[in-house]
């Protein structure tokens, strides 16, 4: 039995299928694998190109655990299967890998397909309640519909966020119903929001690459690189969502978190000054608006502009060694405020989950109840954007169907 009728209950269905199981999905939509049709903006991006050592470093320290699921499946190991089912995969940049069709639904029909072909047994619009045990034993799941008998029970509810995709607390009851410790459940890969009003004024306007970093916190000073998009709220794209799930842990104390923006990586405070310093040889006569405009979005270098309280007459001959100073450091590390993130409706995965501690990583099975096992989103897992935790929901359901399946 498959709780959870997403990508990883789905890939958990189908490994255990294949291995000559009678499965049954239960899953409380009207129809399996919706959450995964919005993967990608819709286009899938279903993994990456990274080596399975460099994806688990993505995860932080916690990431050691997926070893025995990615050796399971692999990324090739997926876009292998997926092109079993007639699924080819491409990666148009090197590095984010998507069906060749750029559909999601693509895959949800096709792992839908294989899973119908394999006798696997579907219950949809059917919300599981509460788990049966024999002392410590699986036996079943009580339903909408009724008791359906198991001794082999998968979680793969997934987590909070995305509610009208069925996010929700469905598998965290029950996995805590059993005996099973929850860790504190976030808002993660969602877009922040800013108590600084000037994002708004920039809002549509986007960075190919930025540094969003939050203040340091005894050796801890959470960082994230990648493409922004400024909002009327603050700040969405992978630096800001890959670093919400961290100021979503510090919110949790009830203040707003102190944060810096780099507007162009690699470069520190030092190395503007330097750069500003010569603008005067270059072309004194020009503004420093139009020094800004060349290096920015206009929209963007006129709040920086505004920040840093420089005229829009003023040009590079004439800017002091206190507003160079003031310009440098903003374009090194402008200062922001974090007062909230998007929460669960729109935030892409849950930080927090059934602690990886009570699980056994070798066959993802728990280790208070005999016959139960975890996929995907429900245990204490998340990673950064561009495909990798869907990697994570694809390899543990894999291995957790196997495991469910054996002997």
């Amino acid at each position: 039995m498959v709780v959870g009728g997403g990508a990883a209950g789905l890939m958990a269905a189908l490994a255990a299928a294949r291995l000559g199981a009678h499965v049954h999905v239960c899953e409380q939509l009207q129809r399996p694998g919706v959450r995964l049709l919005a993967s990608g903006g819709g286009r899938g991006n279903l993994t990456h190109t990274l080596a399975v050592e460099a994806m688990m470093a993505r995860f932080g320290r916690r990431g050691r655990f997926m070893q025995p699921a990615l050796a399971a499946l692999d990324p090739e190991g997926l876009r292998r299967l997926l092109a079993e089912l007639g699924v080819p995969t491409f990666s148009p940049d090197g590095f984010h890998v998507y069906p060749s069709s750029e559909s999601a639904a693509d895959v949800q029909q096709a792992l839908v397909r294989a899973c119908d072909a394999a006798g696997v047994v579907f219950h949809l619009a059917c919300p599981a309640r509460s788990l049966v045990l024999e002392g410590q034993v699986m036996q079943g799941v009580e339903t909408a519909g009724g008791l359906l008998p198991a001794r082999r029970m998968i979680l793969a509810t997934g987590g909070r966020s995305y509610p009208r995709l069925g996010g929700g607390d469905q598998g965290y009851a029950l996995a805590r119903q059993v005996g099973h410790t929850i860790t504190p459940l976030l808002p993660a890969l969602a877009p922040l929001v800013t108590r600084e009003p000037w994002p708004a004024s920039c809002s549509g306007a986007a960075l190919p690459d930025a540094e969003l970093s939050l203040a340091q916190e005894g050796r801890s000073a959470p960082s994230a690189r990648g493409a922004l998009l400024f909002t009327h709220r603050g700040f969405s794209g992978p630096a800001a969502l890959d670093l919400s799930g961290d100021a979503s842990a510090r919110l949790q104390a009830g203040a707003p978190v102190s944060a810096f923006l780099n507007l162009t990586p690699g470069r520190r405070t030092s190395d503007w000054l330097r750069e500003i310093g010569l603008w005067p040889r270059s072309g004194g006569r020009k503004t420093i608006a139009r020094w800004l405009d060349d290096i920015l979005p206009r929209s963007v270098a006129a709040a920086l502009a505004g920040a840093c309280a420089l005229p829009d007459t003023l040009t590079a001959s004439h800017v002091t060694q206190e507003q160079r100073q003031r310009l440098a450091e903003h374009l090194a590390a402008w200062p922001v405020t974090i007062t909230g993130t998007g929460g669960f409706e729109a935030a892409m995965v849950t930080r927090g989950g059934v602690t990886l501690d009570e699980i056994d990583p070798r066959r993802l099975a728990s280790r208070l109840v005999q016959g139960l096992y975890f996929a995907g989103e429900i245990v204490d897992l998340d990673g950064p954007c561009g495909g990798f935790n869907l990697q994570w929901a694809f390899s543990s359901g894999w291995l957790a169907g196997r495991s469910a399946a054996a002997p």
